[in-house]
């Protein structure tokens, strides 16, 4: 008699339900993979595939603007010739581009 029923309130009109919210959280995930996750996966994978085919001779650009030829390849390393007689060694994750052939002769 003083307890007054309490009814069951809906929700207000226009206001997205459970479901719909689901649904923008897995689209939003699926936006991330697409325009972030994906791209970068692609361009690591290319980039493992051009340090896998590193020769002896090809010119290269390594991290920081270093731009050399080739002499030595070993497991993780590459021995760069930067300038006559003047050898380093640089990780071979740190080869950024591969150049074409005779570009060196061009810059020097």
């Amino acid at each position: 008699m003083f307890i007054s029923p309490a009814f069951a309130q809906g929700a207000p009109a226009g206001a997205p339900g459970f479901d719909m919210t689901m649904i923008m959280i897995i689209g939003m995930f699926a936006l991330m993979y697409f325009f972030m996750i994906r791209p970068q996966m692609k361009r690591a994978k290319e980039h493992k595939q051009m340090v896998d085919a590193l020769q002896k001779g090809d010119e290269v650009i390594a991290a920081g603007g270093l731009i050399g030829r080739v002499t030595k390849l070993g497991e993780q390393y590459v021995t760069m010739e930067i300038a006559a007689e003047t050898e380093i060694v640089v990780q071979k994750s740190a080869v950024q581009v591969v150049l074409p052939k005779g570009t060196l002769k061009t810059l020097q």
